[in-house]
């Protein structure tokens, strides 16, 4: 079924709730490999599109929606974790638009997957990371993956719902064994092997929890 931006309040509250429930586990993971203030950072964003909920759900099409996500995301906090999401959704937004006069109003699995691939290259791109360097990429490349197998596989809601959370968690699962090449915990070593990454883990985590909102089940 075709989805429109006012679905977003409802799937903005259970990224933030899915992150508040997880926050003490996902803080020791980042005080372990990182700076210890991924959750912070993540709570204040989801804060700050929370308080935009209303507006976002008025509005007459995604290009837009997601526009406006990704510059709320970016100007609230600093750091990777804004730098990186405001960039997913804002490439989002401009994949989404891509040549048309006037963006759709309404969003299908067949044209998110295409622009979600998108914006996940332009994470990438923007953060100099690929699959196997232990960072958020690890559960978003193959997210999309998933996304583009369901789109062409013709899945319904449900069966493209319970693929994209297996690919994310599987992604997540991968970084545990991985070597850290980016940012504070490159410093690390072997230390950083046996312990997922809090930015795969807290994305695994808010991607599941926005794929059962989209299809009415419980966590």
């Amino acid at each position: 079924m075709p989805l429109k931006p006012s679905i977003l309040p409802d799937l903005i509250r259970a990224a933030a709730e899915t992150i508040d429930a997880h926050a003490e586990e996902v803080t020791a993971l980042d005080q372990t490999l990182g700076d210890g203030d991924h959750v912070t950072n993540l709570q204040r964003d989801l804060k700050a599109l929370s308080a935009k909920s209303d507006e976002l759900a008025q509005m007459s099409d995604w290009s837009n929606a997601f526009q406006k996500i990704g510059m709320t995301v970016m100007s609230s906090v600093g750091g990777a974790s804004g730098s990186l999401y405001g960039t997913l959704f804002i490439a989002l937004a401009k994949a989404y638009r891509g040549d048309r006069p006037v963006a759709p109003t309404s969003l299908t699995l067949e044209t998110f997957a295409g622009t979600f691939d998108e914006a996940v290259a332009a994470v990438q791109k923007r953060g100099k990371t690929d699959v196997g360097q232990k960072t958020m990429v690890d559960t978003l490349v193959p997210v999309a993956d998933a996304l583009t197998a369901a789109a062409k596989g013709g899945e319904p809601s449900t069966g493209a719902a319970e693929k994209v959370k297996q690919a994310a968690v599987a992604g997540m699962e991968s970084t545990r064994d991985l070597l850290a090449t980016k940012g504070r915990a490159s410093y690390l070593g072997e230390r950083t092997r046996g312990i997922v990454d809090a930015g795969a883990r807290t994305s695994q985590l808010m991607i599941c929890a926005i794929a059962d909102a989209l299809t009415g089940q419980k966590t």
